[in-house]
């Protein structure tokens, strides 16, 4: 079992920057790909970024690339999320997850936190 605890989210000015931190207990993050989505209300749950169990790989949404990175410390067991140059419509409950492979697809990782809310305003 992977437990997986999200934090720094919060308010921000549009085109200011947050960094989301997922931190993991109960098994190294190291075994595992590590992604991030986010779910606006009303909207499906949309994938933004998915890095390799090494780091060497990285995969980004169209609607984030080269505004979001996904770095990962596995000596730390946490992967992040740095945001930059936010927009009002990133507005959501942002999530990380851990699955065996590399996927866009939601139903593809096997565990997930709680979610942080990150707001951007106008």
């Amino acid at each position: 079992q992977v437990q997986l605890v999200e934090s720094g989210g919060g308010l921000v000015q549009a085109g200011g920057s947050l960094r989301l931190s997922c931190a993991a207990s109960g098994r190294t993050l190291s075994r595992y790909v590590m992604a991030w989505f986010r779910q606006a209300p009303g909207k499906e749950r949309e994938f933004l970024a998915v890095i390799s169990w090494s780091g060497g790989s990285t995969y980004y949404a169209d609607s984030v690339k080269g505004r979001f990175t996904i770095p990962r410390d596995n000596a730390k067991n946490t992967v992040y999320l740095q945001m930059n140059s936010l927009k009002p419509e990133d507005t959501a409950v942002y999530y990380c997850a851990a699955g065996r492979s590399s996927s866009i697809r939601a139903r593809e990782y096997d565990y997930w936190g709680q979610g942080t809310q990150v707001t951007v305003s106008s």
